[in-house]
């Protein structure tokens, strides 16, 4: 989403929140700020947020890109690999030699190791 879109967001937001107080209490905040209805800045405010509400109207119906979203992959971080907090009322995990290694391995890489592991064990 670029620049010109968030602005767009933020002043249609702002819009809304002003809308809301309106119909809710009867008060105009942007009038209230801005010295009046008829006052140049809150015309020029006023205007902002419905020209910003045009722009957001391509938003509505655009689709959303897999690009766009982010996951991140936690999957490996140390955080995940131990959950054992070395507390008294943890139990050790018994590991073979094999596991030894993959989670030392893990741990020194960060979880990088892991991939690099799987395409060995595929040209196997």
């Amino acid at each position: 989403m670029g620049i010109i879109y968030r602005i767009s967001l933020v002043l249609v937001i702002i819009g809304a929140i002003n809308w809301g107080l309106i119909g809710l209490f009867n008060f105009d905040l942007v009038a209230t700020l801005f010295g009046g209805q008829e006052s140049a800045l809150s015309r020029i405010v006023y205007s902002l947020v419905g020209l910003a509400g045009l722009l957001c109207i391509p938003l509505l119906f655009r689709e959303l890109k897999d690009d766009e979203v982010v996951l991140e992959d936690n999957r490996h971080s140390n955080a995940y690999t131990n959950m054992n907090y070395q507390t008294e009322f943890g139990d050790e995990p018994d590991f073979s030699k094999e596991e030894r290694e993959r989670a030392l391995n893990l741990y020194e890489n960060d979880g990088k190791g892991d991939k690099e592991d799987k395409n060995k064990n595929d040209l196997v």
